[in-house]
């Protein structure tokens, strides 16, 4: 039975991408047939797995405007396992040519339906806002993962965010949970990082990963190589923790 998540938090780099990107990947090297659904225009998941927007003939675009078939759109990856629904550029105008359309929250999981059980996990990358392509994903996934910076401001947003998933719930989408929140870019160096989080453990009680995801430059650098940070580094601080945040993922079904 395949499970959808959808990561998102419409504060921009919260680490997102990253944690789409280098979660799918352990999966995927865990035995676990991953796709990863690139519904953010700026396209940061497709070119950090490897793959040119540019050159592509089709996207997640034409799947939620034109129907696309799946098999049309998906592609492989450097990861055995690991497949792509790429992003292009082309997706930026899509929320505006979807406001006329019938049922337009559904496009994506109406589409969706033809995996029949192709994989196990699929992991939504979202744009950082809560507009239509957001809630397009929210409508197709079972749970919702939320990475939060552990910096000034972490929670600024979050309720607002909460209580868009509590909406999609209740008028899309009924099957809706949090599957866990993230807390990333951490720095052991400073109280802040601890305090904040802190802070959001105490404000999501019970919802949060016991993994942490620090600070990196080689989770950084990975993206401007086409590889997730498995196959750029596999022994870098950031590299063990999303293979942690993986088995925690995979524990907690």
């Amino acid at each position: 039975m395949v499970r959808v998540t959808a990561c998102t938090n419409q504060k921009g780099g919260v680490g997102k991408t990253t944690t789409v990107v280098n979660l799918a990947a352990y999966l995927a090297l865990s035995g676990i047939s991953t796709l990863v659904i690139d519904i953010d225009p700026q396209g940061n998941a497709t070119s950090g797995l490897g793959i040119d927007r540019r050159a592509l003939e089709r996207s997640v675009y034409d799947v939620l405007i034109d129907r696309a078939p799946l098999d049309e759109v998906i592609v492989g990856t450097a990861v055995d396992g690991l497949d792509l629904m790429p992003s292009s550029p082309a997706l930026s105008g899509a929320e505006i040519e979807l406001v006329d359309v019938p049922a337009r929250e559904r496009r994506l999981a109406a589409s969706l339906a033809e995996l029949n059980g192709r994989y196990e996990r699929v992991l939504i990358d979202c744009p950082p806002s809560l507009g239509l392509l957001t809630v397009n994903a929210l409508t197709a996934a079972d749970g919702v993962l939320i990475p939060i910076q552990t910096e000034y401001y972490a929670l600024e947003g979050l309720s607002q965010l909460v209580n868009t998933i509590r909406l999609v719930r209740e008028e899309l989408n009924p099957r809706l949970e949090i599957d866990g929140v993230l807390l990333t870019m951490y720095d052991a160096r400073t109280n802040l990082s601890a305090q904040v989080a802190a802070e959001v453990r105490r404000h999501m009680d019970g919802t949060v990963f016991e993994t942490v995801v620090p600070r990196s430059v080689r989770l950084s650098e990975a993206p401007s190589h086409g590889l997730p940070i498995a196959l750029y580094d596999p022994s870098s601080r950031g590299a063990h923790a999303y293979d942690n945040l993986a088995a925690e993922v995979i524990a907690r079904g």
